[in-house]
């Protein structure tokens, strides 16, 4: 305790906050404009940070990194559209509460369950990081594929009705995950001949396109009129009563669980966590019919997990120097260019800048919970914009975060042939979420899965023999089969016409 005192106490200058603030203002603004996301607003302040030292550095790149990844959840409410891949399920509730005139409601409640989700993946992270990370290492491709395939499952949980329609689209998903570069031989896939394919679709254009352009080819009407939203602007505290909240405390918990245990995992990413805590939450819940209409629930679940891998990432990047997604792998070389090397020896020889980096992630996911919170009634007033003004600005955005991913032009592309793609499914009843369920998940089962045949030499009994990836294996069966059979009995139930 001590020592997270000494390092909180590191932080309390002028020029440290100020860094921090900045930092917060900067992951918010690109978390929330689609496409731009929190780790390229990272990738471009990491420059500015060699000339500093270690303590400033790591204030600065953290802020950003928590401020990115709560800033998403702006657009996902206000305009439907995720500023991150790790927002996709907070839009599925969040921007149909809006459109029933509880944007303030849903902002606040993402905004004091993204703070939730952080502390407690903090709180993990400090007092059980190397016991965690030891955990994580018992994980191989046998184990990875096993939870891939888990989460694959949650699928029906993510669809409506028929549920032929949500598997389709998963289908689809992960037909387009396959483009590109195979996983092991590297050969190219699917690509006829455009050389542009030959990298795959990139994740961030595919998820802006299915659901920026997507949204704002549904809004364009003939009818010539100019609609504006009728928004109320006059929230009471977070917008949510206390009762709700004690309603809401094992939904919370168990998302922030999900989530800290998916960043824990490398390579698996906020955006699964999100999405499988959103699908579990709907399951487990007394009216899932409502979800998708504007319920709690779907903006608790989604934005607790979300946030809560944050806290899971930093674990295997510091105990054991392995960065779990692209923001760790940035903060990997910050440590280089310091001087340092994460790992098994890292918190014996530097006890006081590790306490001072988990005093700094505090900090800032409190800096950010209290700049949204006094920034929301700034926020809603975007919905009073006119959609003629509104719906181009988001446009140029959307386009200039998908062209800044790669600085590829192909890539403006995708945003186009992926916003056509959503608006057709979605236009005959398909629904999108699967497709990013697919599309997210689709590779990285096909790559283990692989690994794991190569390692077996083609034999599966492995995959069922070894506990952790035994264990997700019955539990996707059971879901698939809870499914099935809770279909068959609403068929059977309903009353003859």
């Amino acid at each position: 305790m001590q020592l997270f005192i000494s390092g909180l106490a590191s932080l309390m200058t002028p020029v440290i906050l100020a860094y921090m603030l900045i930092g917060i203002a900067l992951g918010l603004v690109f978390g929330a404009i689609p496409g731009l996301t929190g780790t390229m607003a990272i990738a471009l302040c990491l420059p500015l940070t060699f000339g500093m030292d270690s303590t400033t550095a790591f204030a600065l790149l953290i802020a950003l990194y928590i401020g990115g990844i709560s800033g998403g959840l702006v657009s996902a409410v206000l305009i439907n559209i995720p500023g991150s891949p790790s927002s996709v399920a907070t839009t599925f509730d969040g921007a149909p509460m809006a459109r029933n005139g509880q944007a303030g409601k849903a902002l606040g409640v993402g905004t004091f369950y993204s703070l939730f989700g952080n502390l407690f993946g903090i709180a993990i992270m400090i007092f059980i990081a190397p016991f965690l990370a030891k955990a994580a290492l018992k994980f191989g491709v046998y184990e990875y594929t096993a939870l891939s395939l888990f989460a694959l499952s949650l699928v029906s949980g993510l669809t409506g009705k028929p549920i032929t329609k949500g598997l389709i689209s998963c289908a689809v998903g992960m037909l387009l995950g396959c483009v590109g570069a195979a996983p092991i031989e590297g050969y190219a896939r699917f690509t006829f001949g455009i050389s542009g394919l030959e990298a795959g679709f990139a994740s961030v254009p595919a998820l802006v396109g299915l659901y920026a352009l997507k949204e704002l080819l549904a809004e364009v009407k003939p009818s010539g009129k100019v609609e504006v939203m009728d928004v109320d602007t006059h929230i009471h505290g977070l917008g949510f009563s206390l009762r709700e909240f004690v309603s809401q405390v094992p939904n919370m918990l168990r998302s922030a669980l999900i989530g800290t245990w998916i960043g824990i995992l490398p390579g698996i990413g906020g955006a699964t966590a999100n999405l499988m805590s959103y699908g579990i939450a709907k399951k487990r819940s007394k009216y899932p019919e409502k979800f998708g209409t504007g319920v709690l629930d779907g903006v608790v679940a989604s934005e607790t997990a979300n946030n809560a891998t944050i806290g899971g990432a930093m674990i295997p990047l510091l105990t054991l120097g392995i960065p779990g997604d692209a923001v760790t792998a940035i903060l990997l070389g910050t440590f280089t260019v310091h001087g340092l090397q994460p790992g098994p020896l890292f918190f014996s020889q530097n006890y006081g800048l590790i306490y001072t980096i988990f005093a700094a992630m505090v900090v800032a996911s409190i800096l950010t919970f209290l700049v949204q919170f006094f920034g929301m009634r700034g926020f809603i007033k975007v919905l009073k914009l006119p959609k003629n003004i509104l719906l181009p600005v988001v446009i140029v955005l959307c386009v200039i975060g998908s062209f800044g991913v790669n600085n590829r032009l192909f890539d403006a592309w995708v945003l186009v042939i992926f916003g056509l793609t959503g608006f057709l499914m979605s236009h005959f009843g398909y629904p999108l979420a699967p497709v990013i369920l697919g599309f997210i998940l689709g590779p990285i089962t096909e790559t283990y899965l692989r690994r794991g045949l190569q390692l077996s030499k083609g034999r599966f009994l492995p995959f069922l023999t070894r506990p952790i990836s035994g264990a997700f294996l019955v539990l996707t069966v059971a879901f698939i089969l809870f499914s099935v059979v809770k279909g068959l009995r609403t068929k059977f139930k309903r009353p003859a016409e």
